[in-house]
């Protein structure tokens, strides 16, 4: 048996410090992602009176404490507003991820009647609406505001994702569809266990944009819900730090790594 060895290919000097510059300045970038994360990890777990007193940049806690911890957790509001935002995503996910991949397989299809003037319609809503006032005077004629519902039903399906979805439906052969008929396989399980399974990947990408935009909606619940126990965790927390940005920065850091954790988590998880 000959030995085989490897083939290293010599880099030039001006390669090797081109490769120095881009490593150098690679890092200062990592590090520039991540000092801001690292600084409302570390301000949250700061005294609150040492940390109105530090400047410049914070590399440890000052004072370690757990105060703005134990400030959010005992706010009845956070607990409420956490419940409320999953109620508000678990069914916004569902109802959303169903309804908009049917509608794209649907308009996807060739043999479909009056496609372009639907897709037409549709695409139409993207650029023009009626704005915030009208939607919320058709919001109240249906009953939907100072309730949960408000956040979930006026919004099932996205125009933005329909498009993605109906693009990814269309690049599916027509004949592995066909074949499919031909096997005896009705339209819903051609739809479920064939289509679904091949664009994993689209699915994975729509259900990431609906949770961050659900988990991040501000706007729509402050004009939606009044009651406090019906508010979403952005709420929640927006109620929290307004009254304790100038006393309390360790619970307006707090309140701030409550606020992006989940959506963090889910990134690290889904890629």
């Amino acid at each position: 048996m000959q030995n085989t060895k490897t083939m290293k290919i010599k880099m030039s000097t001006g390669e090797k410090i081109f490769s120095v510059i881009n490593y150098i300045f690679l890092a200062l970038v990592a590090v520039a992602c991540l000092y801001p994360m690292l600084y409302v990890l570390f301000a949250s777990f700061s005294n609150s009176n040492q940390l109105m007193r530090h400047t410049g940049i914070l590399l440890w806690p000052q004072g370690l404490s757990a105060g703005a911890y134990e400030m959010v957790f005992k706010n009845p509001m956070i607990a409420r507003g956490y419940l409320n935002t999953m109620f508000v995503l678990v069914m916004s996910l569902i109802l959303q991820i169903t309804l908009t991949s049917l509608g794209a397989y649907f308009l996807s299809r060739r043999n479909v009647m009056f496609q372009k003037p639907i897709m037409l319609l549709i695409t139409f809503t993207m650029f023009f609406s009626g704005g915030m006032i009208p939607t919320y005077l058709n919001m109240k004629s249906l009953h939907l505001t100072g309730s949960l519902w408000g956040l979930i039903l006026p919004f099932m399906i996205s125009v933005y994702n329909l498009i993605i979805l109906k693009t990814s439906f269309a690049s599916i052969p027509e004949s592995l569809i066909e074949a499919a008929r031909i096997d005896g396989a009705s339209e819903a399980r051609i739809f479920f266990t064939i289509v679904l399974r091949l664009l994993a990947p689209a699915m994975v990408t729509i259900f990431l944009f609906l949770f961050v935009a659900t988990w991040n909606n501000f706007l729509l619940p402050l004009m939606m819900v009044s009651s406090d126990t019906l508010k979403p965790v952005t709420l929640g927390l927006y109620g929290m730090v307004s009254l304790a940005t100038f006393t309390d920065r360790g619970a307006l850091m707090m309140g701030a790594l409550l606020g992006v954790l989940p959506v963090i988590v889910l990134f690290i998880f889904a890629f």
